[in-house]
């Protein structure tokens, strides 16, 4: 639960800059298009940590501001992700969930029961991550 209002939350979604800072395993950005977070758009970001940085790119797939954003984000070699992000309204505050299906590549190979502990321990961190951000604007 996010103390802040949807909209707040949004605001850091919104802002494609800011992604590194809270989605976990992301590191930089390189480019941000103009139309971010408008369906087709895309970051182009790196993952990894020095000297290991792989460029990729994460693209909007549907977005509903202020509401939800599906992606599908790049993270090669192990493949993309569609990752559905929701933000529904409670009183003053907003419940943030995350969803988030390896679609291809190696890592859509792993069974989501082996998959999905380490996939929850990263979108846990993510979400406070996020949290630190809309809270604190």
């Amino acid at each position: 639960m996010m103390t802040v209002s949807p909209e707040k939350v949004w605001e850091v979604l919104a802002d494609g800059w800011l992604y590194p800072v809270w989605v976990v395993g992301a590191s930089r950005m390189r480019e941000v298009d103009d139309a971010w977070p408008a369906g087709g758009a895309r970051l182009h970001h790196s993952v990894g940590s020095w000297p290991m940085l792989l460029d990729d790119t994460t693209v909007v797939v549907d977005c509903e501001p202020g509401r939800r954003l599906v992606l599908t984000a790049r993270g090669w070699p192990m493949g993309e992700a569609r990752v559905t992000l929701t933000l529904a309204p409670e009183g003053t505050s907003t419940h943030v969930t995350i969803d988030e299906e390896a679609v291809s590549g190696p890592g859509a190979l792993v069974p989501r029961v082996v998959a999905d502990p380490g996939i929850a321990w990263r979108n846990t961190e993510t979400l406070r991550r996020l949290a630190y951000l809309a809270e604190r604007r």
